[in-house]
């Protein structure tokens, strides 16, 4: 999973890309601070790994990651050249989804580039700038893609008539990712393509320290604007967060508590992004590691073991399976299994969080 950070200069982006990461990407008060993009390696928080390392043994234990990059500002006019973003939207066309962090909070001391705060006014900059950026993209392929159709090639015609649809919904001022294609061979072009607005947005309203579980108007607007268009909010201070990633132990649960947070708001980032992209975790464990597999929601047991290794979904044969819950509940697997709660799932079984597996196969 890879996700990819946007948003006008002075938002808060490099901050809140430290604070996930901890990583001490430079972040000044002026335009264009981040100029290289950042990337760096977020472990997904899993409380049900800490439960697998109470009752079984293991060497180490390992967990989900996401890699999460983030590029210069965008600005008005970053798709025809203005400011220094246009040049990095390569590095974000293959992430699986956005975060769009939106300045939500006052500060005199903090330039904004419009003058202003507006969180609305903010995130449709950046969307029409993704928008006019995907719109040269598809009017350069479909002039390629012309020729060979003339020439009466099925696959050609086929990808034509999906480009000729994404400039149409572009040219209405809408993002791609509001078309609907049931088709299964357009949807892989349509990933082939790699279009910025197609991709699922989750907004992170950046708020003053005080804002982070009230909120304010401008972030109550950009709650209305995210469930228009099927997303949603999370409120962070990325100061906050960026002290706690500096803080261990019990010193972070001190500031936690007095801060009136029962986590790190990049916990709810994190699971926001994993909500968005309608992904689960499954688990592996034994003597020599523990591990949390990142699978879509719907996955077969089958395709499950291909994460691990193709071979594994290829020769699949059964999986033996139980719960997080069962070991809460019985304190090991042999207790799991001698009270008859394993389970032996075939080739249709759909996974469900929490399910921890050992895979038979056969290659």
């Amino acid at each position: 999973m890879e996700a990819g950070i946007v948003g006008l200069p002075n938002v808060g982006k490099s901050t809140l890309f430290n604070a996930l990461t901890e990583a001490g990407a430079e972040s000044n008060n002026y335009p264009f601070c981040t100029i290289e993009p950042n990337v760096g390696i977020i472990s997904v928080p899993d409380p049900n790994l800490t439960v697998l390392q109470d009752h079984i043994e293991t060497e180490k234990v390992l967990p989900a990651t996401t890699q999460i990059v983030d590029i210069a500002g965008l600005v008005k006019g970053a798709s025809e050249g203005a400011g220094l973003g246009n040049k990095f939207l390569s590095h974000i066309r293959n992430v699986d989804a956005i975060l769009q962090v939106v300045r939500c909070f006052e500060d005199g001391d903090i330039t904004h580039v419009d003058g202003s705060i507006d969180a609305i006014r903010d995130v449709e900059t950046i969307e029409t700038e993704l928008m006019l950026a995907d719109m040269q993209v598809v009017e350069n392929s479909l002039q390629k893609v012309k020729k060979t159709a003339r020439s009466g090639d099925k696959d050609a015609i086929r990808r034509q008539a999906l480009l000729e649809k994404c400039e149409a919904c572009l040219g209405e001022g809408k993002p791609v990712r509001s078309l609907e294609i049931p088709d299964p061979e357009d949807q892989k072009e349509m990933k082939s393509l790699a279009l910025l607005s197609a991709k699922d947005v989750l907004y992170v309203a950046n708020v003053g320290e005080d804002e982070v579980e009230s909120g304010n108007a401008q972030t109550e607007a950009l709650a209305g604007y995210a469930a228009e268009r099927n997303s949603e909010v999370i409120l962070v201070s990325a100061r906050i967060e960026e002290e706690l990633s500096e803080l261990e132990g019990e010193d972070r649960q001190e500031m936690l508590e007095s801060l009136g947070m029962t986590e790190p708001a990049l916990h709810r980032i994190i699971r926001g992004v994993y909500h968005l992209l309608g992904l689960q975790s499954y688990y592996t464990a034994g003597p020599k590691e523990i591990r949390a597999w990142t699978i879509p929601q719907g996955a077969t047991a089958p395709q499950a073991a291909g994460v691990i290794h193709g071979d594994f979904e290829r020769g699949f044969i059964r999986a033996n399976i139980f719960s997080i819950e069962d070991l809460q509940s019985f304190g090991s697997e042999q207790a799991i299994k001698d009270a008859g709660k394993m389970r032996t799932e075939g080739k249709e079984y759909v996974m469900q969080t929490g399910d921890v597996c050992h895979f038979l196969f056969n290659v």
